[in-house]
This record gives C-alpha cells, structure tokens and sequence, in this order.
C-alpha cells in the first residue's frame, strides 16, 4: 500500500508543479534577460516619437493577436508556400501595422539573450509601453508567454469585431473571450488613439443617421463616396495622439468615426457607460488597464507549448 501511495503523490506533485508552470509572472524574465523590458519600452518610446501613430498600431497588433488563438503572436507569422496567416484577414489586410518596429525590438533582444524572451511577451509590452507614451495608463504584464507554430485566418475573420458591428455583435464578440459589456466599454476606449482607413468608416459618414452632421461632411472632403478608400482620419478627432478620455465625449456629440464606435453610445444597454468614462477619466483609465491584463492572459501558450522563434515573421 504505501508504494502506490507515493506514486499518488509523486503525481499530485506533478499536476501542482505543471499548473504552476502555465502561469504567467511579471519576473519570468528577471533571471534570464533582465534588460528585456527596458530595451523593449526604449525602442517603443523612439517608434512612438517618431510617428505617433505608431503606438495605436502597436497596441491594436497586441488586440488582433490575443482574439485569435489567445496571445500567442499568430497574428505576426507572414504567409509561406504551404501556410496562409492572419494578415491578410478582412480585419487586418492593409490595416494592422508596426511589424517593422517589432522586428526590430525582437533582434535588439536577441542579441541580449538568444531564444529567451518571446514575440507574444513582446507584443505585449510593447502594448502597454505605446499606452504610456501617449499619456495613457501602465498596469504590470504578465510573462512567459510562448509563441505559436500556427495561425488562424478563418478566425481571425470570425473572431475580430468589424467596423460595422452592431452593439449586439459587439457584445457577443466580447463575451466569447469572456469580457462583459464594461470591459467592452473600456477597451474600445484604445480609439482614443490612431486612425482609421475611410474604407472602414466610408458608409457611416454617408448614410448613417445617428452622425454629427458637420462632422460627417467635414471627412467627406476626404473620404469621397467611392475611391480613396486608404485616406486616413483619426479616431479621435479631438486629441488624437493623447490617451485619454475624449473619445466617450465624441460619442456622446455623435462623433464616433466607425459605426461601431457610435454603437456604443446609440440608445442601447452601454450608453451609461460611456456617460460614465466621459465624466470621470480615472475610473476608465484604470478598467482599461485591467482589461487589457485581462485581455493578455487569452489563452496563452506556457511551458513546453509552442516555442521561442528566433524571427517573429516566421517559425524556428
């Protein structure tokens, strides 16, 4: 008896040693490359400096990543002969940008430590790091994400939301990442920052109802009926390079750039919400951050899942 009773432990061990494992922890790189973040956040601060939009981009590459397949950096493998990838999605084909900035993070980190640190952490500090520099809030990012040797283009056609959701595709679309409507709420608030293509906003500013009309005819100039359809505008026409709360006051003027934008300010369940982050900026700076801790810890690959790929475009 007492032999299979250690058997029974051993493998209780095991289990408890393997759950501990798959957790992810804000030190996992504080042995191995303890200079990881700080070389990340510096070569974030000098893209940002460079072209500012460049933060929006790099923080949408995070969210396009972690709603398909959880944050495994699927979203960063180009396609080959034999494989097709994520980014020539409908939501991502000529939109998601910034993959020249993370290369370039990735080689920096390298060379500091050879097959350490990965492109999903990467992504998900250089997210966060973006936040910052346009005055937006940091919360800790858990590490010790790996990376995926697969991607997914028909979910990442079905996974990510359009700019032309409706309020009820939103939430569905949220809800099965397991996000409620608040934290809905506050992630959309990320449109605080960068711009959008007026392919994606094009029907909005011609036949919705629910629009500022001088604020429809003022992209128009820009975004002509048909044609144009990379002409950029920025989703937040009032601070559109600062991180904060602007963007629920657009929406309560009727000034939401996409038509999923105004969706959540339109008579629906998610208006006093948006009230709610308009008056009081604190409140939505701090349910972004921890969604966006939320949104990080989708479903990530640990232990001895995936692997560490030397380049970011491509599998080891």
């Amino acid at each position: 008896m007492i032999l299979p009773n250690i058997k029974v432990r051993f493998f209780l061990l095991f289990c408890l040693i393997g759950i501990v494992s798959a957790q992810l922890s804000s030190t996992f790189y504080g042995k191995t490359c303890p200079n990881a973040l700080s070389t990340i956040k510096s070569e974030v601060v000098s893209a940002v400096n460079n072209e500012r939009r460049m933060g929006a981009s790099l923080l949408r590459l995070h969210f396009h990543d972690c709603f398909v397949q959880g944050c495994d950096a699927s979203v960063l493998l180009d396609d080959t002969s034999s494989f097709k990838g994520e980014k020539t999605a409908g939501p991502n084909a000529g939109s998601i940008r910034g993959f020249n900035v993370i290369d370039t993070i990735k080689s920096k980190v390298e060379s500091l430590c050879p097959g350490v640190v990965s492109c999903a952490d990467i992504l998900a500090v250089a997210a966060r790091d973006s936040v910052v520099a346009l005055g937006g809030p940091t919360w800790t990012v858990q590490l010790g994400r790996r990376d995926s040797t697969t991607a997914s283009l028909s979910s990442a056609n079905s996974d990510l939301p359009a700019p032309t959701s409706s309020l009820s595709a939103l939430i569905s679309s949220f809800s099965n990442k397991g996000f409620s409507s608040k934290e809905l709420v506050a992630l959309s608030g990320s449109h605080t920052i960068g711009q959008a293509q007026c392919s994606s906003f094009r029907t909005r500013i011609y036949n919705d109802t629910n629009i500022d009309s001088s604020f429809a005819k003022s992209l128009q100039g820009n975004c002509p009926s048909t044609g144009g359809g990379s002409t950029l505008a920025p989703l937040d026409t009032t601070s559109p390079n600062t991180f904060d709360n602007a963007y629920f006051k657009n929406l309560q003027s009727k000034k939401g750039l996409l038509h999923s934008d105004q969706e959540l300010f339109n008579g629906g369940s998610t208006d006093s919400q948006v009230n709610s982050y308009s008056s009081n900026p604190a409140s939505f700076k701090t349910d972004f951050a921890n969604a966006m801790i939320k949104m990080g810890n989708l479903s990530p690959l640990t232990g001895s899942s995936g692997q560490i790929r030397t380049n970011c475009r491509k599998t080891n």
